[in-house]
């Protein structure tokens, strides 16, 4: 989110209620070619119901693995092996240790069952995840992406994907 809010600030704009639609791979450290993306934002433009919307379109590649966040949309986080709920502040403080190691790794141990597992991997209601890459539009004028849809960009990029819809 923190790209987000850097972005925003130097628009003058006031981030009362920016929309994304956002597609990362399932992998957080994998990047596709500059073609793959290009191809499968291509794709993802046809999924798009105006030019408004293809016009907030952008494939973004990062260094580091960073947190693709929902914003308001969360609402919870839980263990994908107890089910268990967990705080905002464990969550926080576990994706802060590993920003400062620069996501060398996502391996956590949940407070619940202690169960070895990937921040990627929590249970996100919404969806969340963290990523390399990404494909985003801003104010996509429409909302979750089908299972077809999103096959067709899996297939277009040559990657499994997650969506993600972003409101902040």
């Amino acid at each position: 989110m923190a790209d987000e809010q850097r972005a925003l600030a130097g628009t003058g704009r006031r981030a009362m209620s920016d929309n994304y639609l956002t597609v990362i791979p399932t992998g957080p450290y994998w990047q596709p070619s500059k073609d793959a993306a290009d191809r499968a934002a291509a794709v993802l433009a046809e999924m798009l119901p105006d030019d408004d919307a293809r016009r907030g379109l952008e494939a973004k590649w990062h260094d580091d693995v960073e947190v693709v966040f929902c914003g308001a949309n969360l609402q919870k986080i839980s263990c994908p092996h107890c089910g268990a709920e967990f705080t905002s502040g464990w969550w926080g403080e576990a994706v802060s240790e590993r920003y400062d190691e620069s996501f060398s790794t996502l391996m956590v141990t949940t407070p619940c069952c202690d169960a070895e597992t990937s921040l990627n991997e929590l249970v996100y209601d919404w969806p969340m995840g963290f990523a390399r890459f990404r494909i985003e539009v801003l104010y996509p004028s429409r909302a979750w992406l089908t299972d077809e849809e999103l096959a067709a960009l899996t297939d277009a990029l040559g990657h499994p994907l997650r969506q993600i819809l972003i409101h902040i």
